[in-house]
């Protein structure tokens, strides 16, 4: 039984008999917001989604989807999850589930199917979920997991987007408002606002929109700049906890291996704290939304054993900051097919057998962010033209947002966003006669059931799961 809506109360989160929580848990990433690392496809969710509709038409796209999206999320799962003693899903969604772009503010009904079915599934383990529009009209970032092709966050420039954007959380407000087991809501996954002012005057538009309809949930408040800066931030809003994310180079391929020295570790710590100013400043509770290295594997890897101990090191030692600081945090992510999953399906699944090809062109290509490892072709490609792009534009690598230097302008929007896009057809095509019963097997290999759990991953989420203060 949930006592009641949760609520801030200083800088801690409290339940309806005023005992304080750290929520800690995971996300439910690339569920109902698709993103490429996650399931395998190439470019962005509604590329592939349109895609896939051609390759199968109308009748069977709905079909694998409605499969897939059950598949993915069953009891066996949230009993899993409440076993580990996490006690907070994120859900992340795409707007598109709910609106149509040539049908605005017309509620689709049927985007609400699975995104109940979840929350009533967690709620009977005891579980909390924090609903997160992963990706609004227009765009929030220029990012891929925003479903955002262009590069460009038109969200901050054309006001109908943010109208819309506060329309469907209305809509969402009034169908959850009396649900205890929803822990809040999550407004804006990781937004980029170049000019810093706009998100913190949105926040406070949406944070009276939504009260109006539900005066009791929590909303969850990313930072600026992929959640990593509060430039423009003066006001606390009531009964909100704001949300940094803090992911590590060192958990990465491209970036230097965690050893566990005390330089690293110090390293680690200054990180959050400089994410954590604002809140610390201001006395409001810390929520890591995001965070998590990535993991090699056994087929490419020759070394996978080796650098996985260390990215489960670096870890370890993430998570004893936050429990250092007593802040709440959701991993990065429950499931996938291989890469940061705390499960992930099976290397031999129909699944995998399918994509294996596909999946080793986009690590030789650099067709998706995280799966980026080292590749001679792509690097002999790149560095010659970042190198003449700053030797003709030194301001080229102060363009917003200004964690990217030029070369990862140029990996998201000429590999990530060009390239990549060039290839969903390749993938959807892979699909192409397929039976129902071919699509129902295909879908059923992210079922609990036929995936492989990353026990070392979990030993430590379990080990740091105490979620009472």
């Amino acid at each position: 039984m949930a006592t009641g809506f949760l609520r801030v109360k200083g800088d801690t989160i409290v339940d309806g008999e005023g005992n304080g929580l750290v929520m800690r848990g995971a996300a439910l990433g690339g569920w109902m917001n698709m993103e490429n690392f996650i399931t395998g496809f190439a470019g962005h969710e509604a590329q592939h989604r349109a895609a896939m509709r051609r390759v199968l038409g109308p009748e069977k796209y709905e079909f694998f989807f409605d499969r897939w999206l059950e598949y993915f999320f069953t009891e066996t799962d949230a009993k899993f999850f409440a076993e580990l003693g996490l006690n907070c899903l994120r859900l992340p969604f795409n707007y598109r589930h709910f609106e149509d772009d040539m049908n605005p503010r017309v509620l689709k009904e049927s985007g609400f199917k699975h995104l109940d079915r979840v929350v009533d599934l967690c709620a009977a383990q005891g579980i909390y979920t924090i609903l997160d529009m992963h990706a609004v009209p227009g765009g929030q970032n220029p990012d891929w997991h925003s479903d955002n092709p262009t590069g460009y966050a038109a969200f901050w420039d054309y006001k109908d987007h943010q109208d819309r954007t506060v329309w469907l959380w209305e809509q969402i407000a009034t169908r959850y408002k009396n649900n205890p087991w929803v822990a809040g809501y999550n407004p804006l996954n990781e937004p980029c606002d170049p000019e810093h002012v706009r998100l913190p005057a949105f926040y406070a538009r949406i944070e009276s929109a939504i009260r109006k309809i539900d005066p009791d949930h929590i909303l969850w408040l990313d930072g600026n700049t992929f959640a990593m800066e509060w430039k423009g931030f003066d006001v606390v809003l009531p009964n909100c906890v704001y949300a940094m994310h803090d992911y590590s180079s060192m958990g990465f391929p491209t970036g230097d291996r965690y050893k566990g020295t005390a330089d690293q570790k110090a390293h680690l710590e200054r990180g959050y704290l400089r994410k954590a100013q604002f809140m610390s400043e201001n006395k409001t509770p810390v929520w890591n939304g995001e965070f998590g290295p990535v993991y090699a594997d056994n087929i490419s890897d020759l070394d996978a054993e080796t650098v996985n101990q260390e990215r489960y090191n670096l870890l370890g030692e993430q998570l004893r900051i936050y429990d250092k600081y007593n802040i709440s945090w959701s991993i990065w992510l429950y499931k996938d097919i291989g890469l940061q999953g705390m499960i992930y399906t099976n290397p031999e699944s129909r699944w995998n057998q399918r994509l294996r090809p596909f999946l080793a062109k986009k690590k030789d290509f650099w067709l998706d962010k995280w799966g980026r490892r080292p590749a001679p072709d792509p690097e002999a490609a790149l560095k010659p033209l970042v190198d003449w792009i700053d030797s003709v534009s030194p301001t080229a690598k102060e363009t917003y947002p200004t964690s990217w230097n030029t070369e990862m302008h140029v990996m998201r929007n000429v590999f990530n966003t060009f390239l990549a896009a060039s290839f969903v057809d390749e993938f959807a095509e892979l699909f192409r006669g397929s039976s129902e019963d071919d699509l129902d097997e295909l879908a059923r290999s992210f079922h609990f059931d036929r995936c492989v759990q990353r026990e070392g991953l979990n030993r430590i989420l379990k080990d740091h799961a105490h979620s009472s203060l």
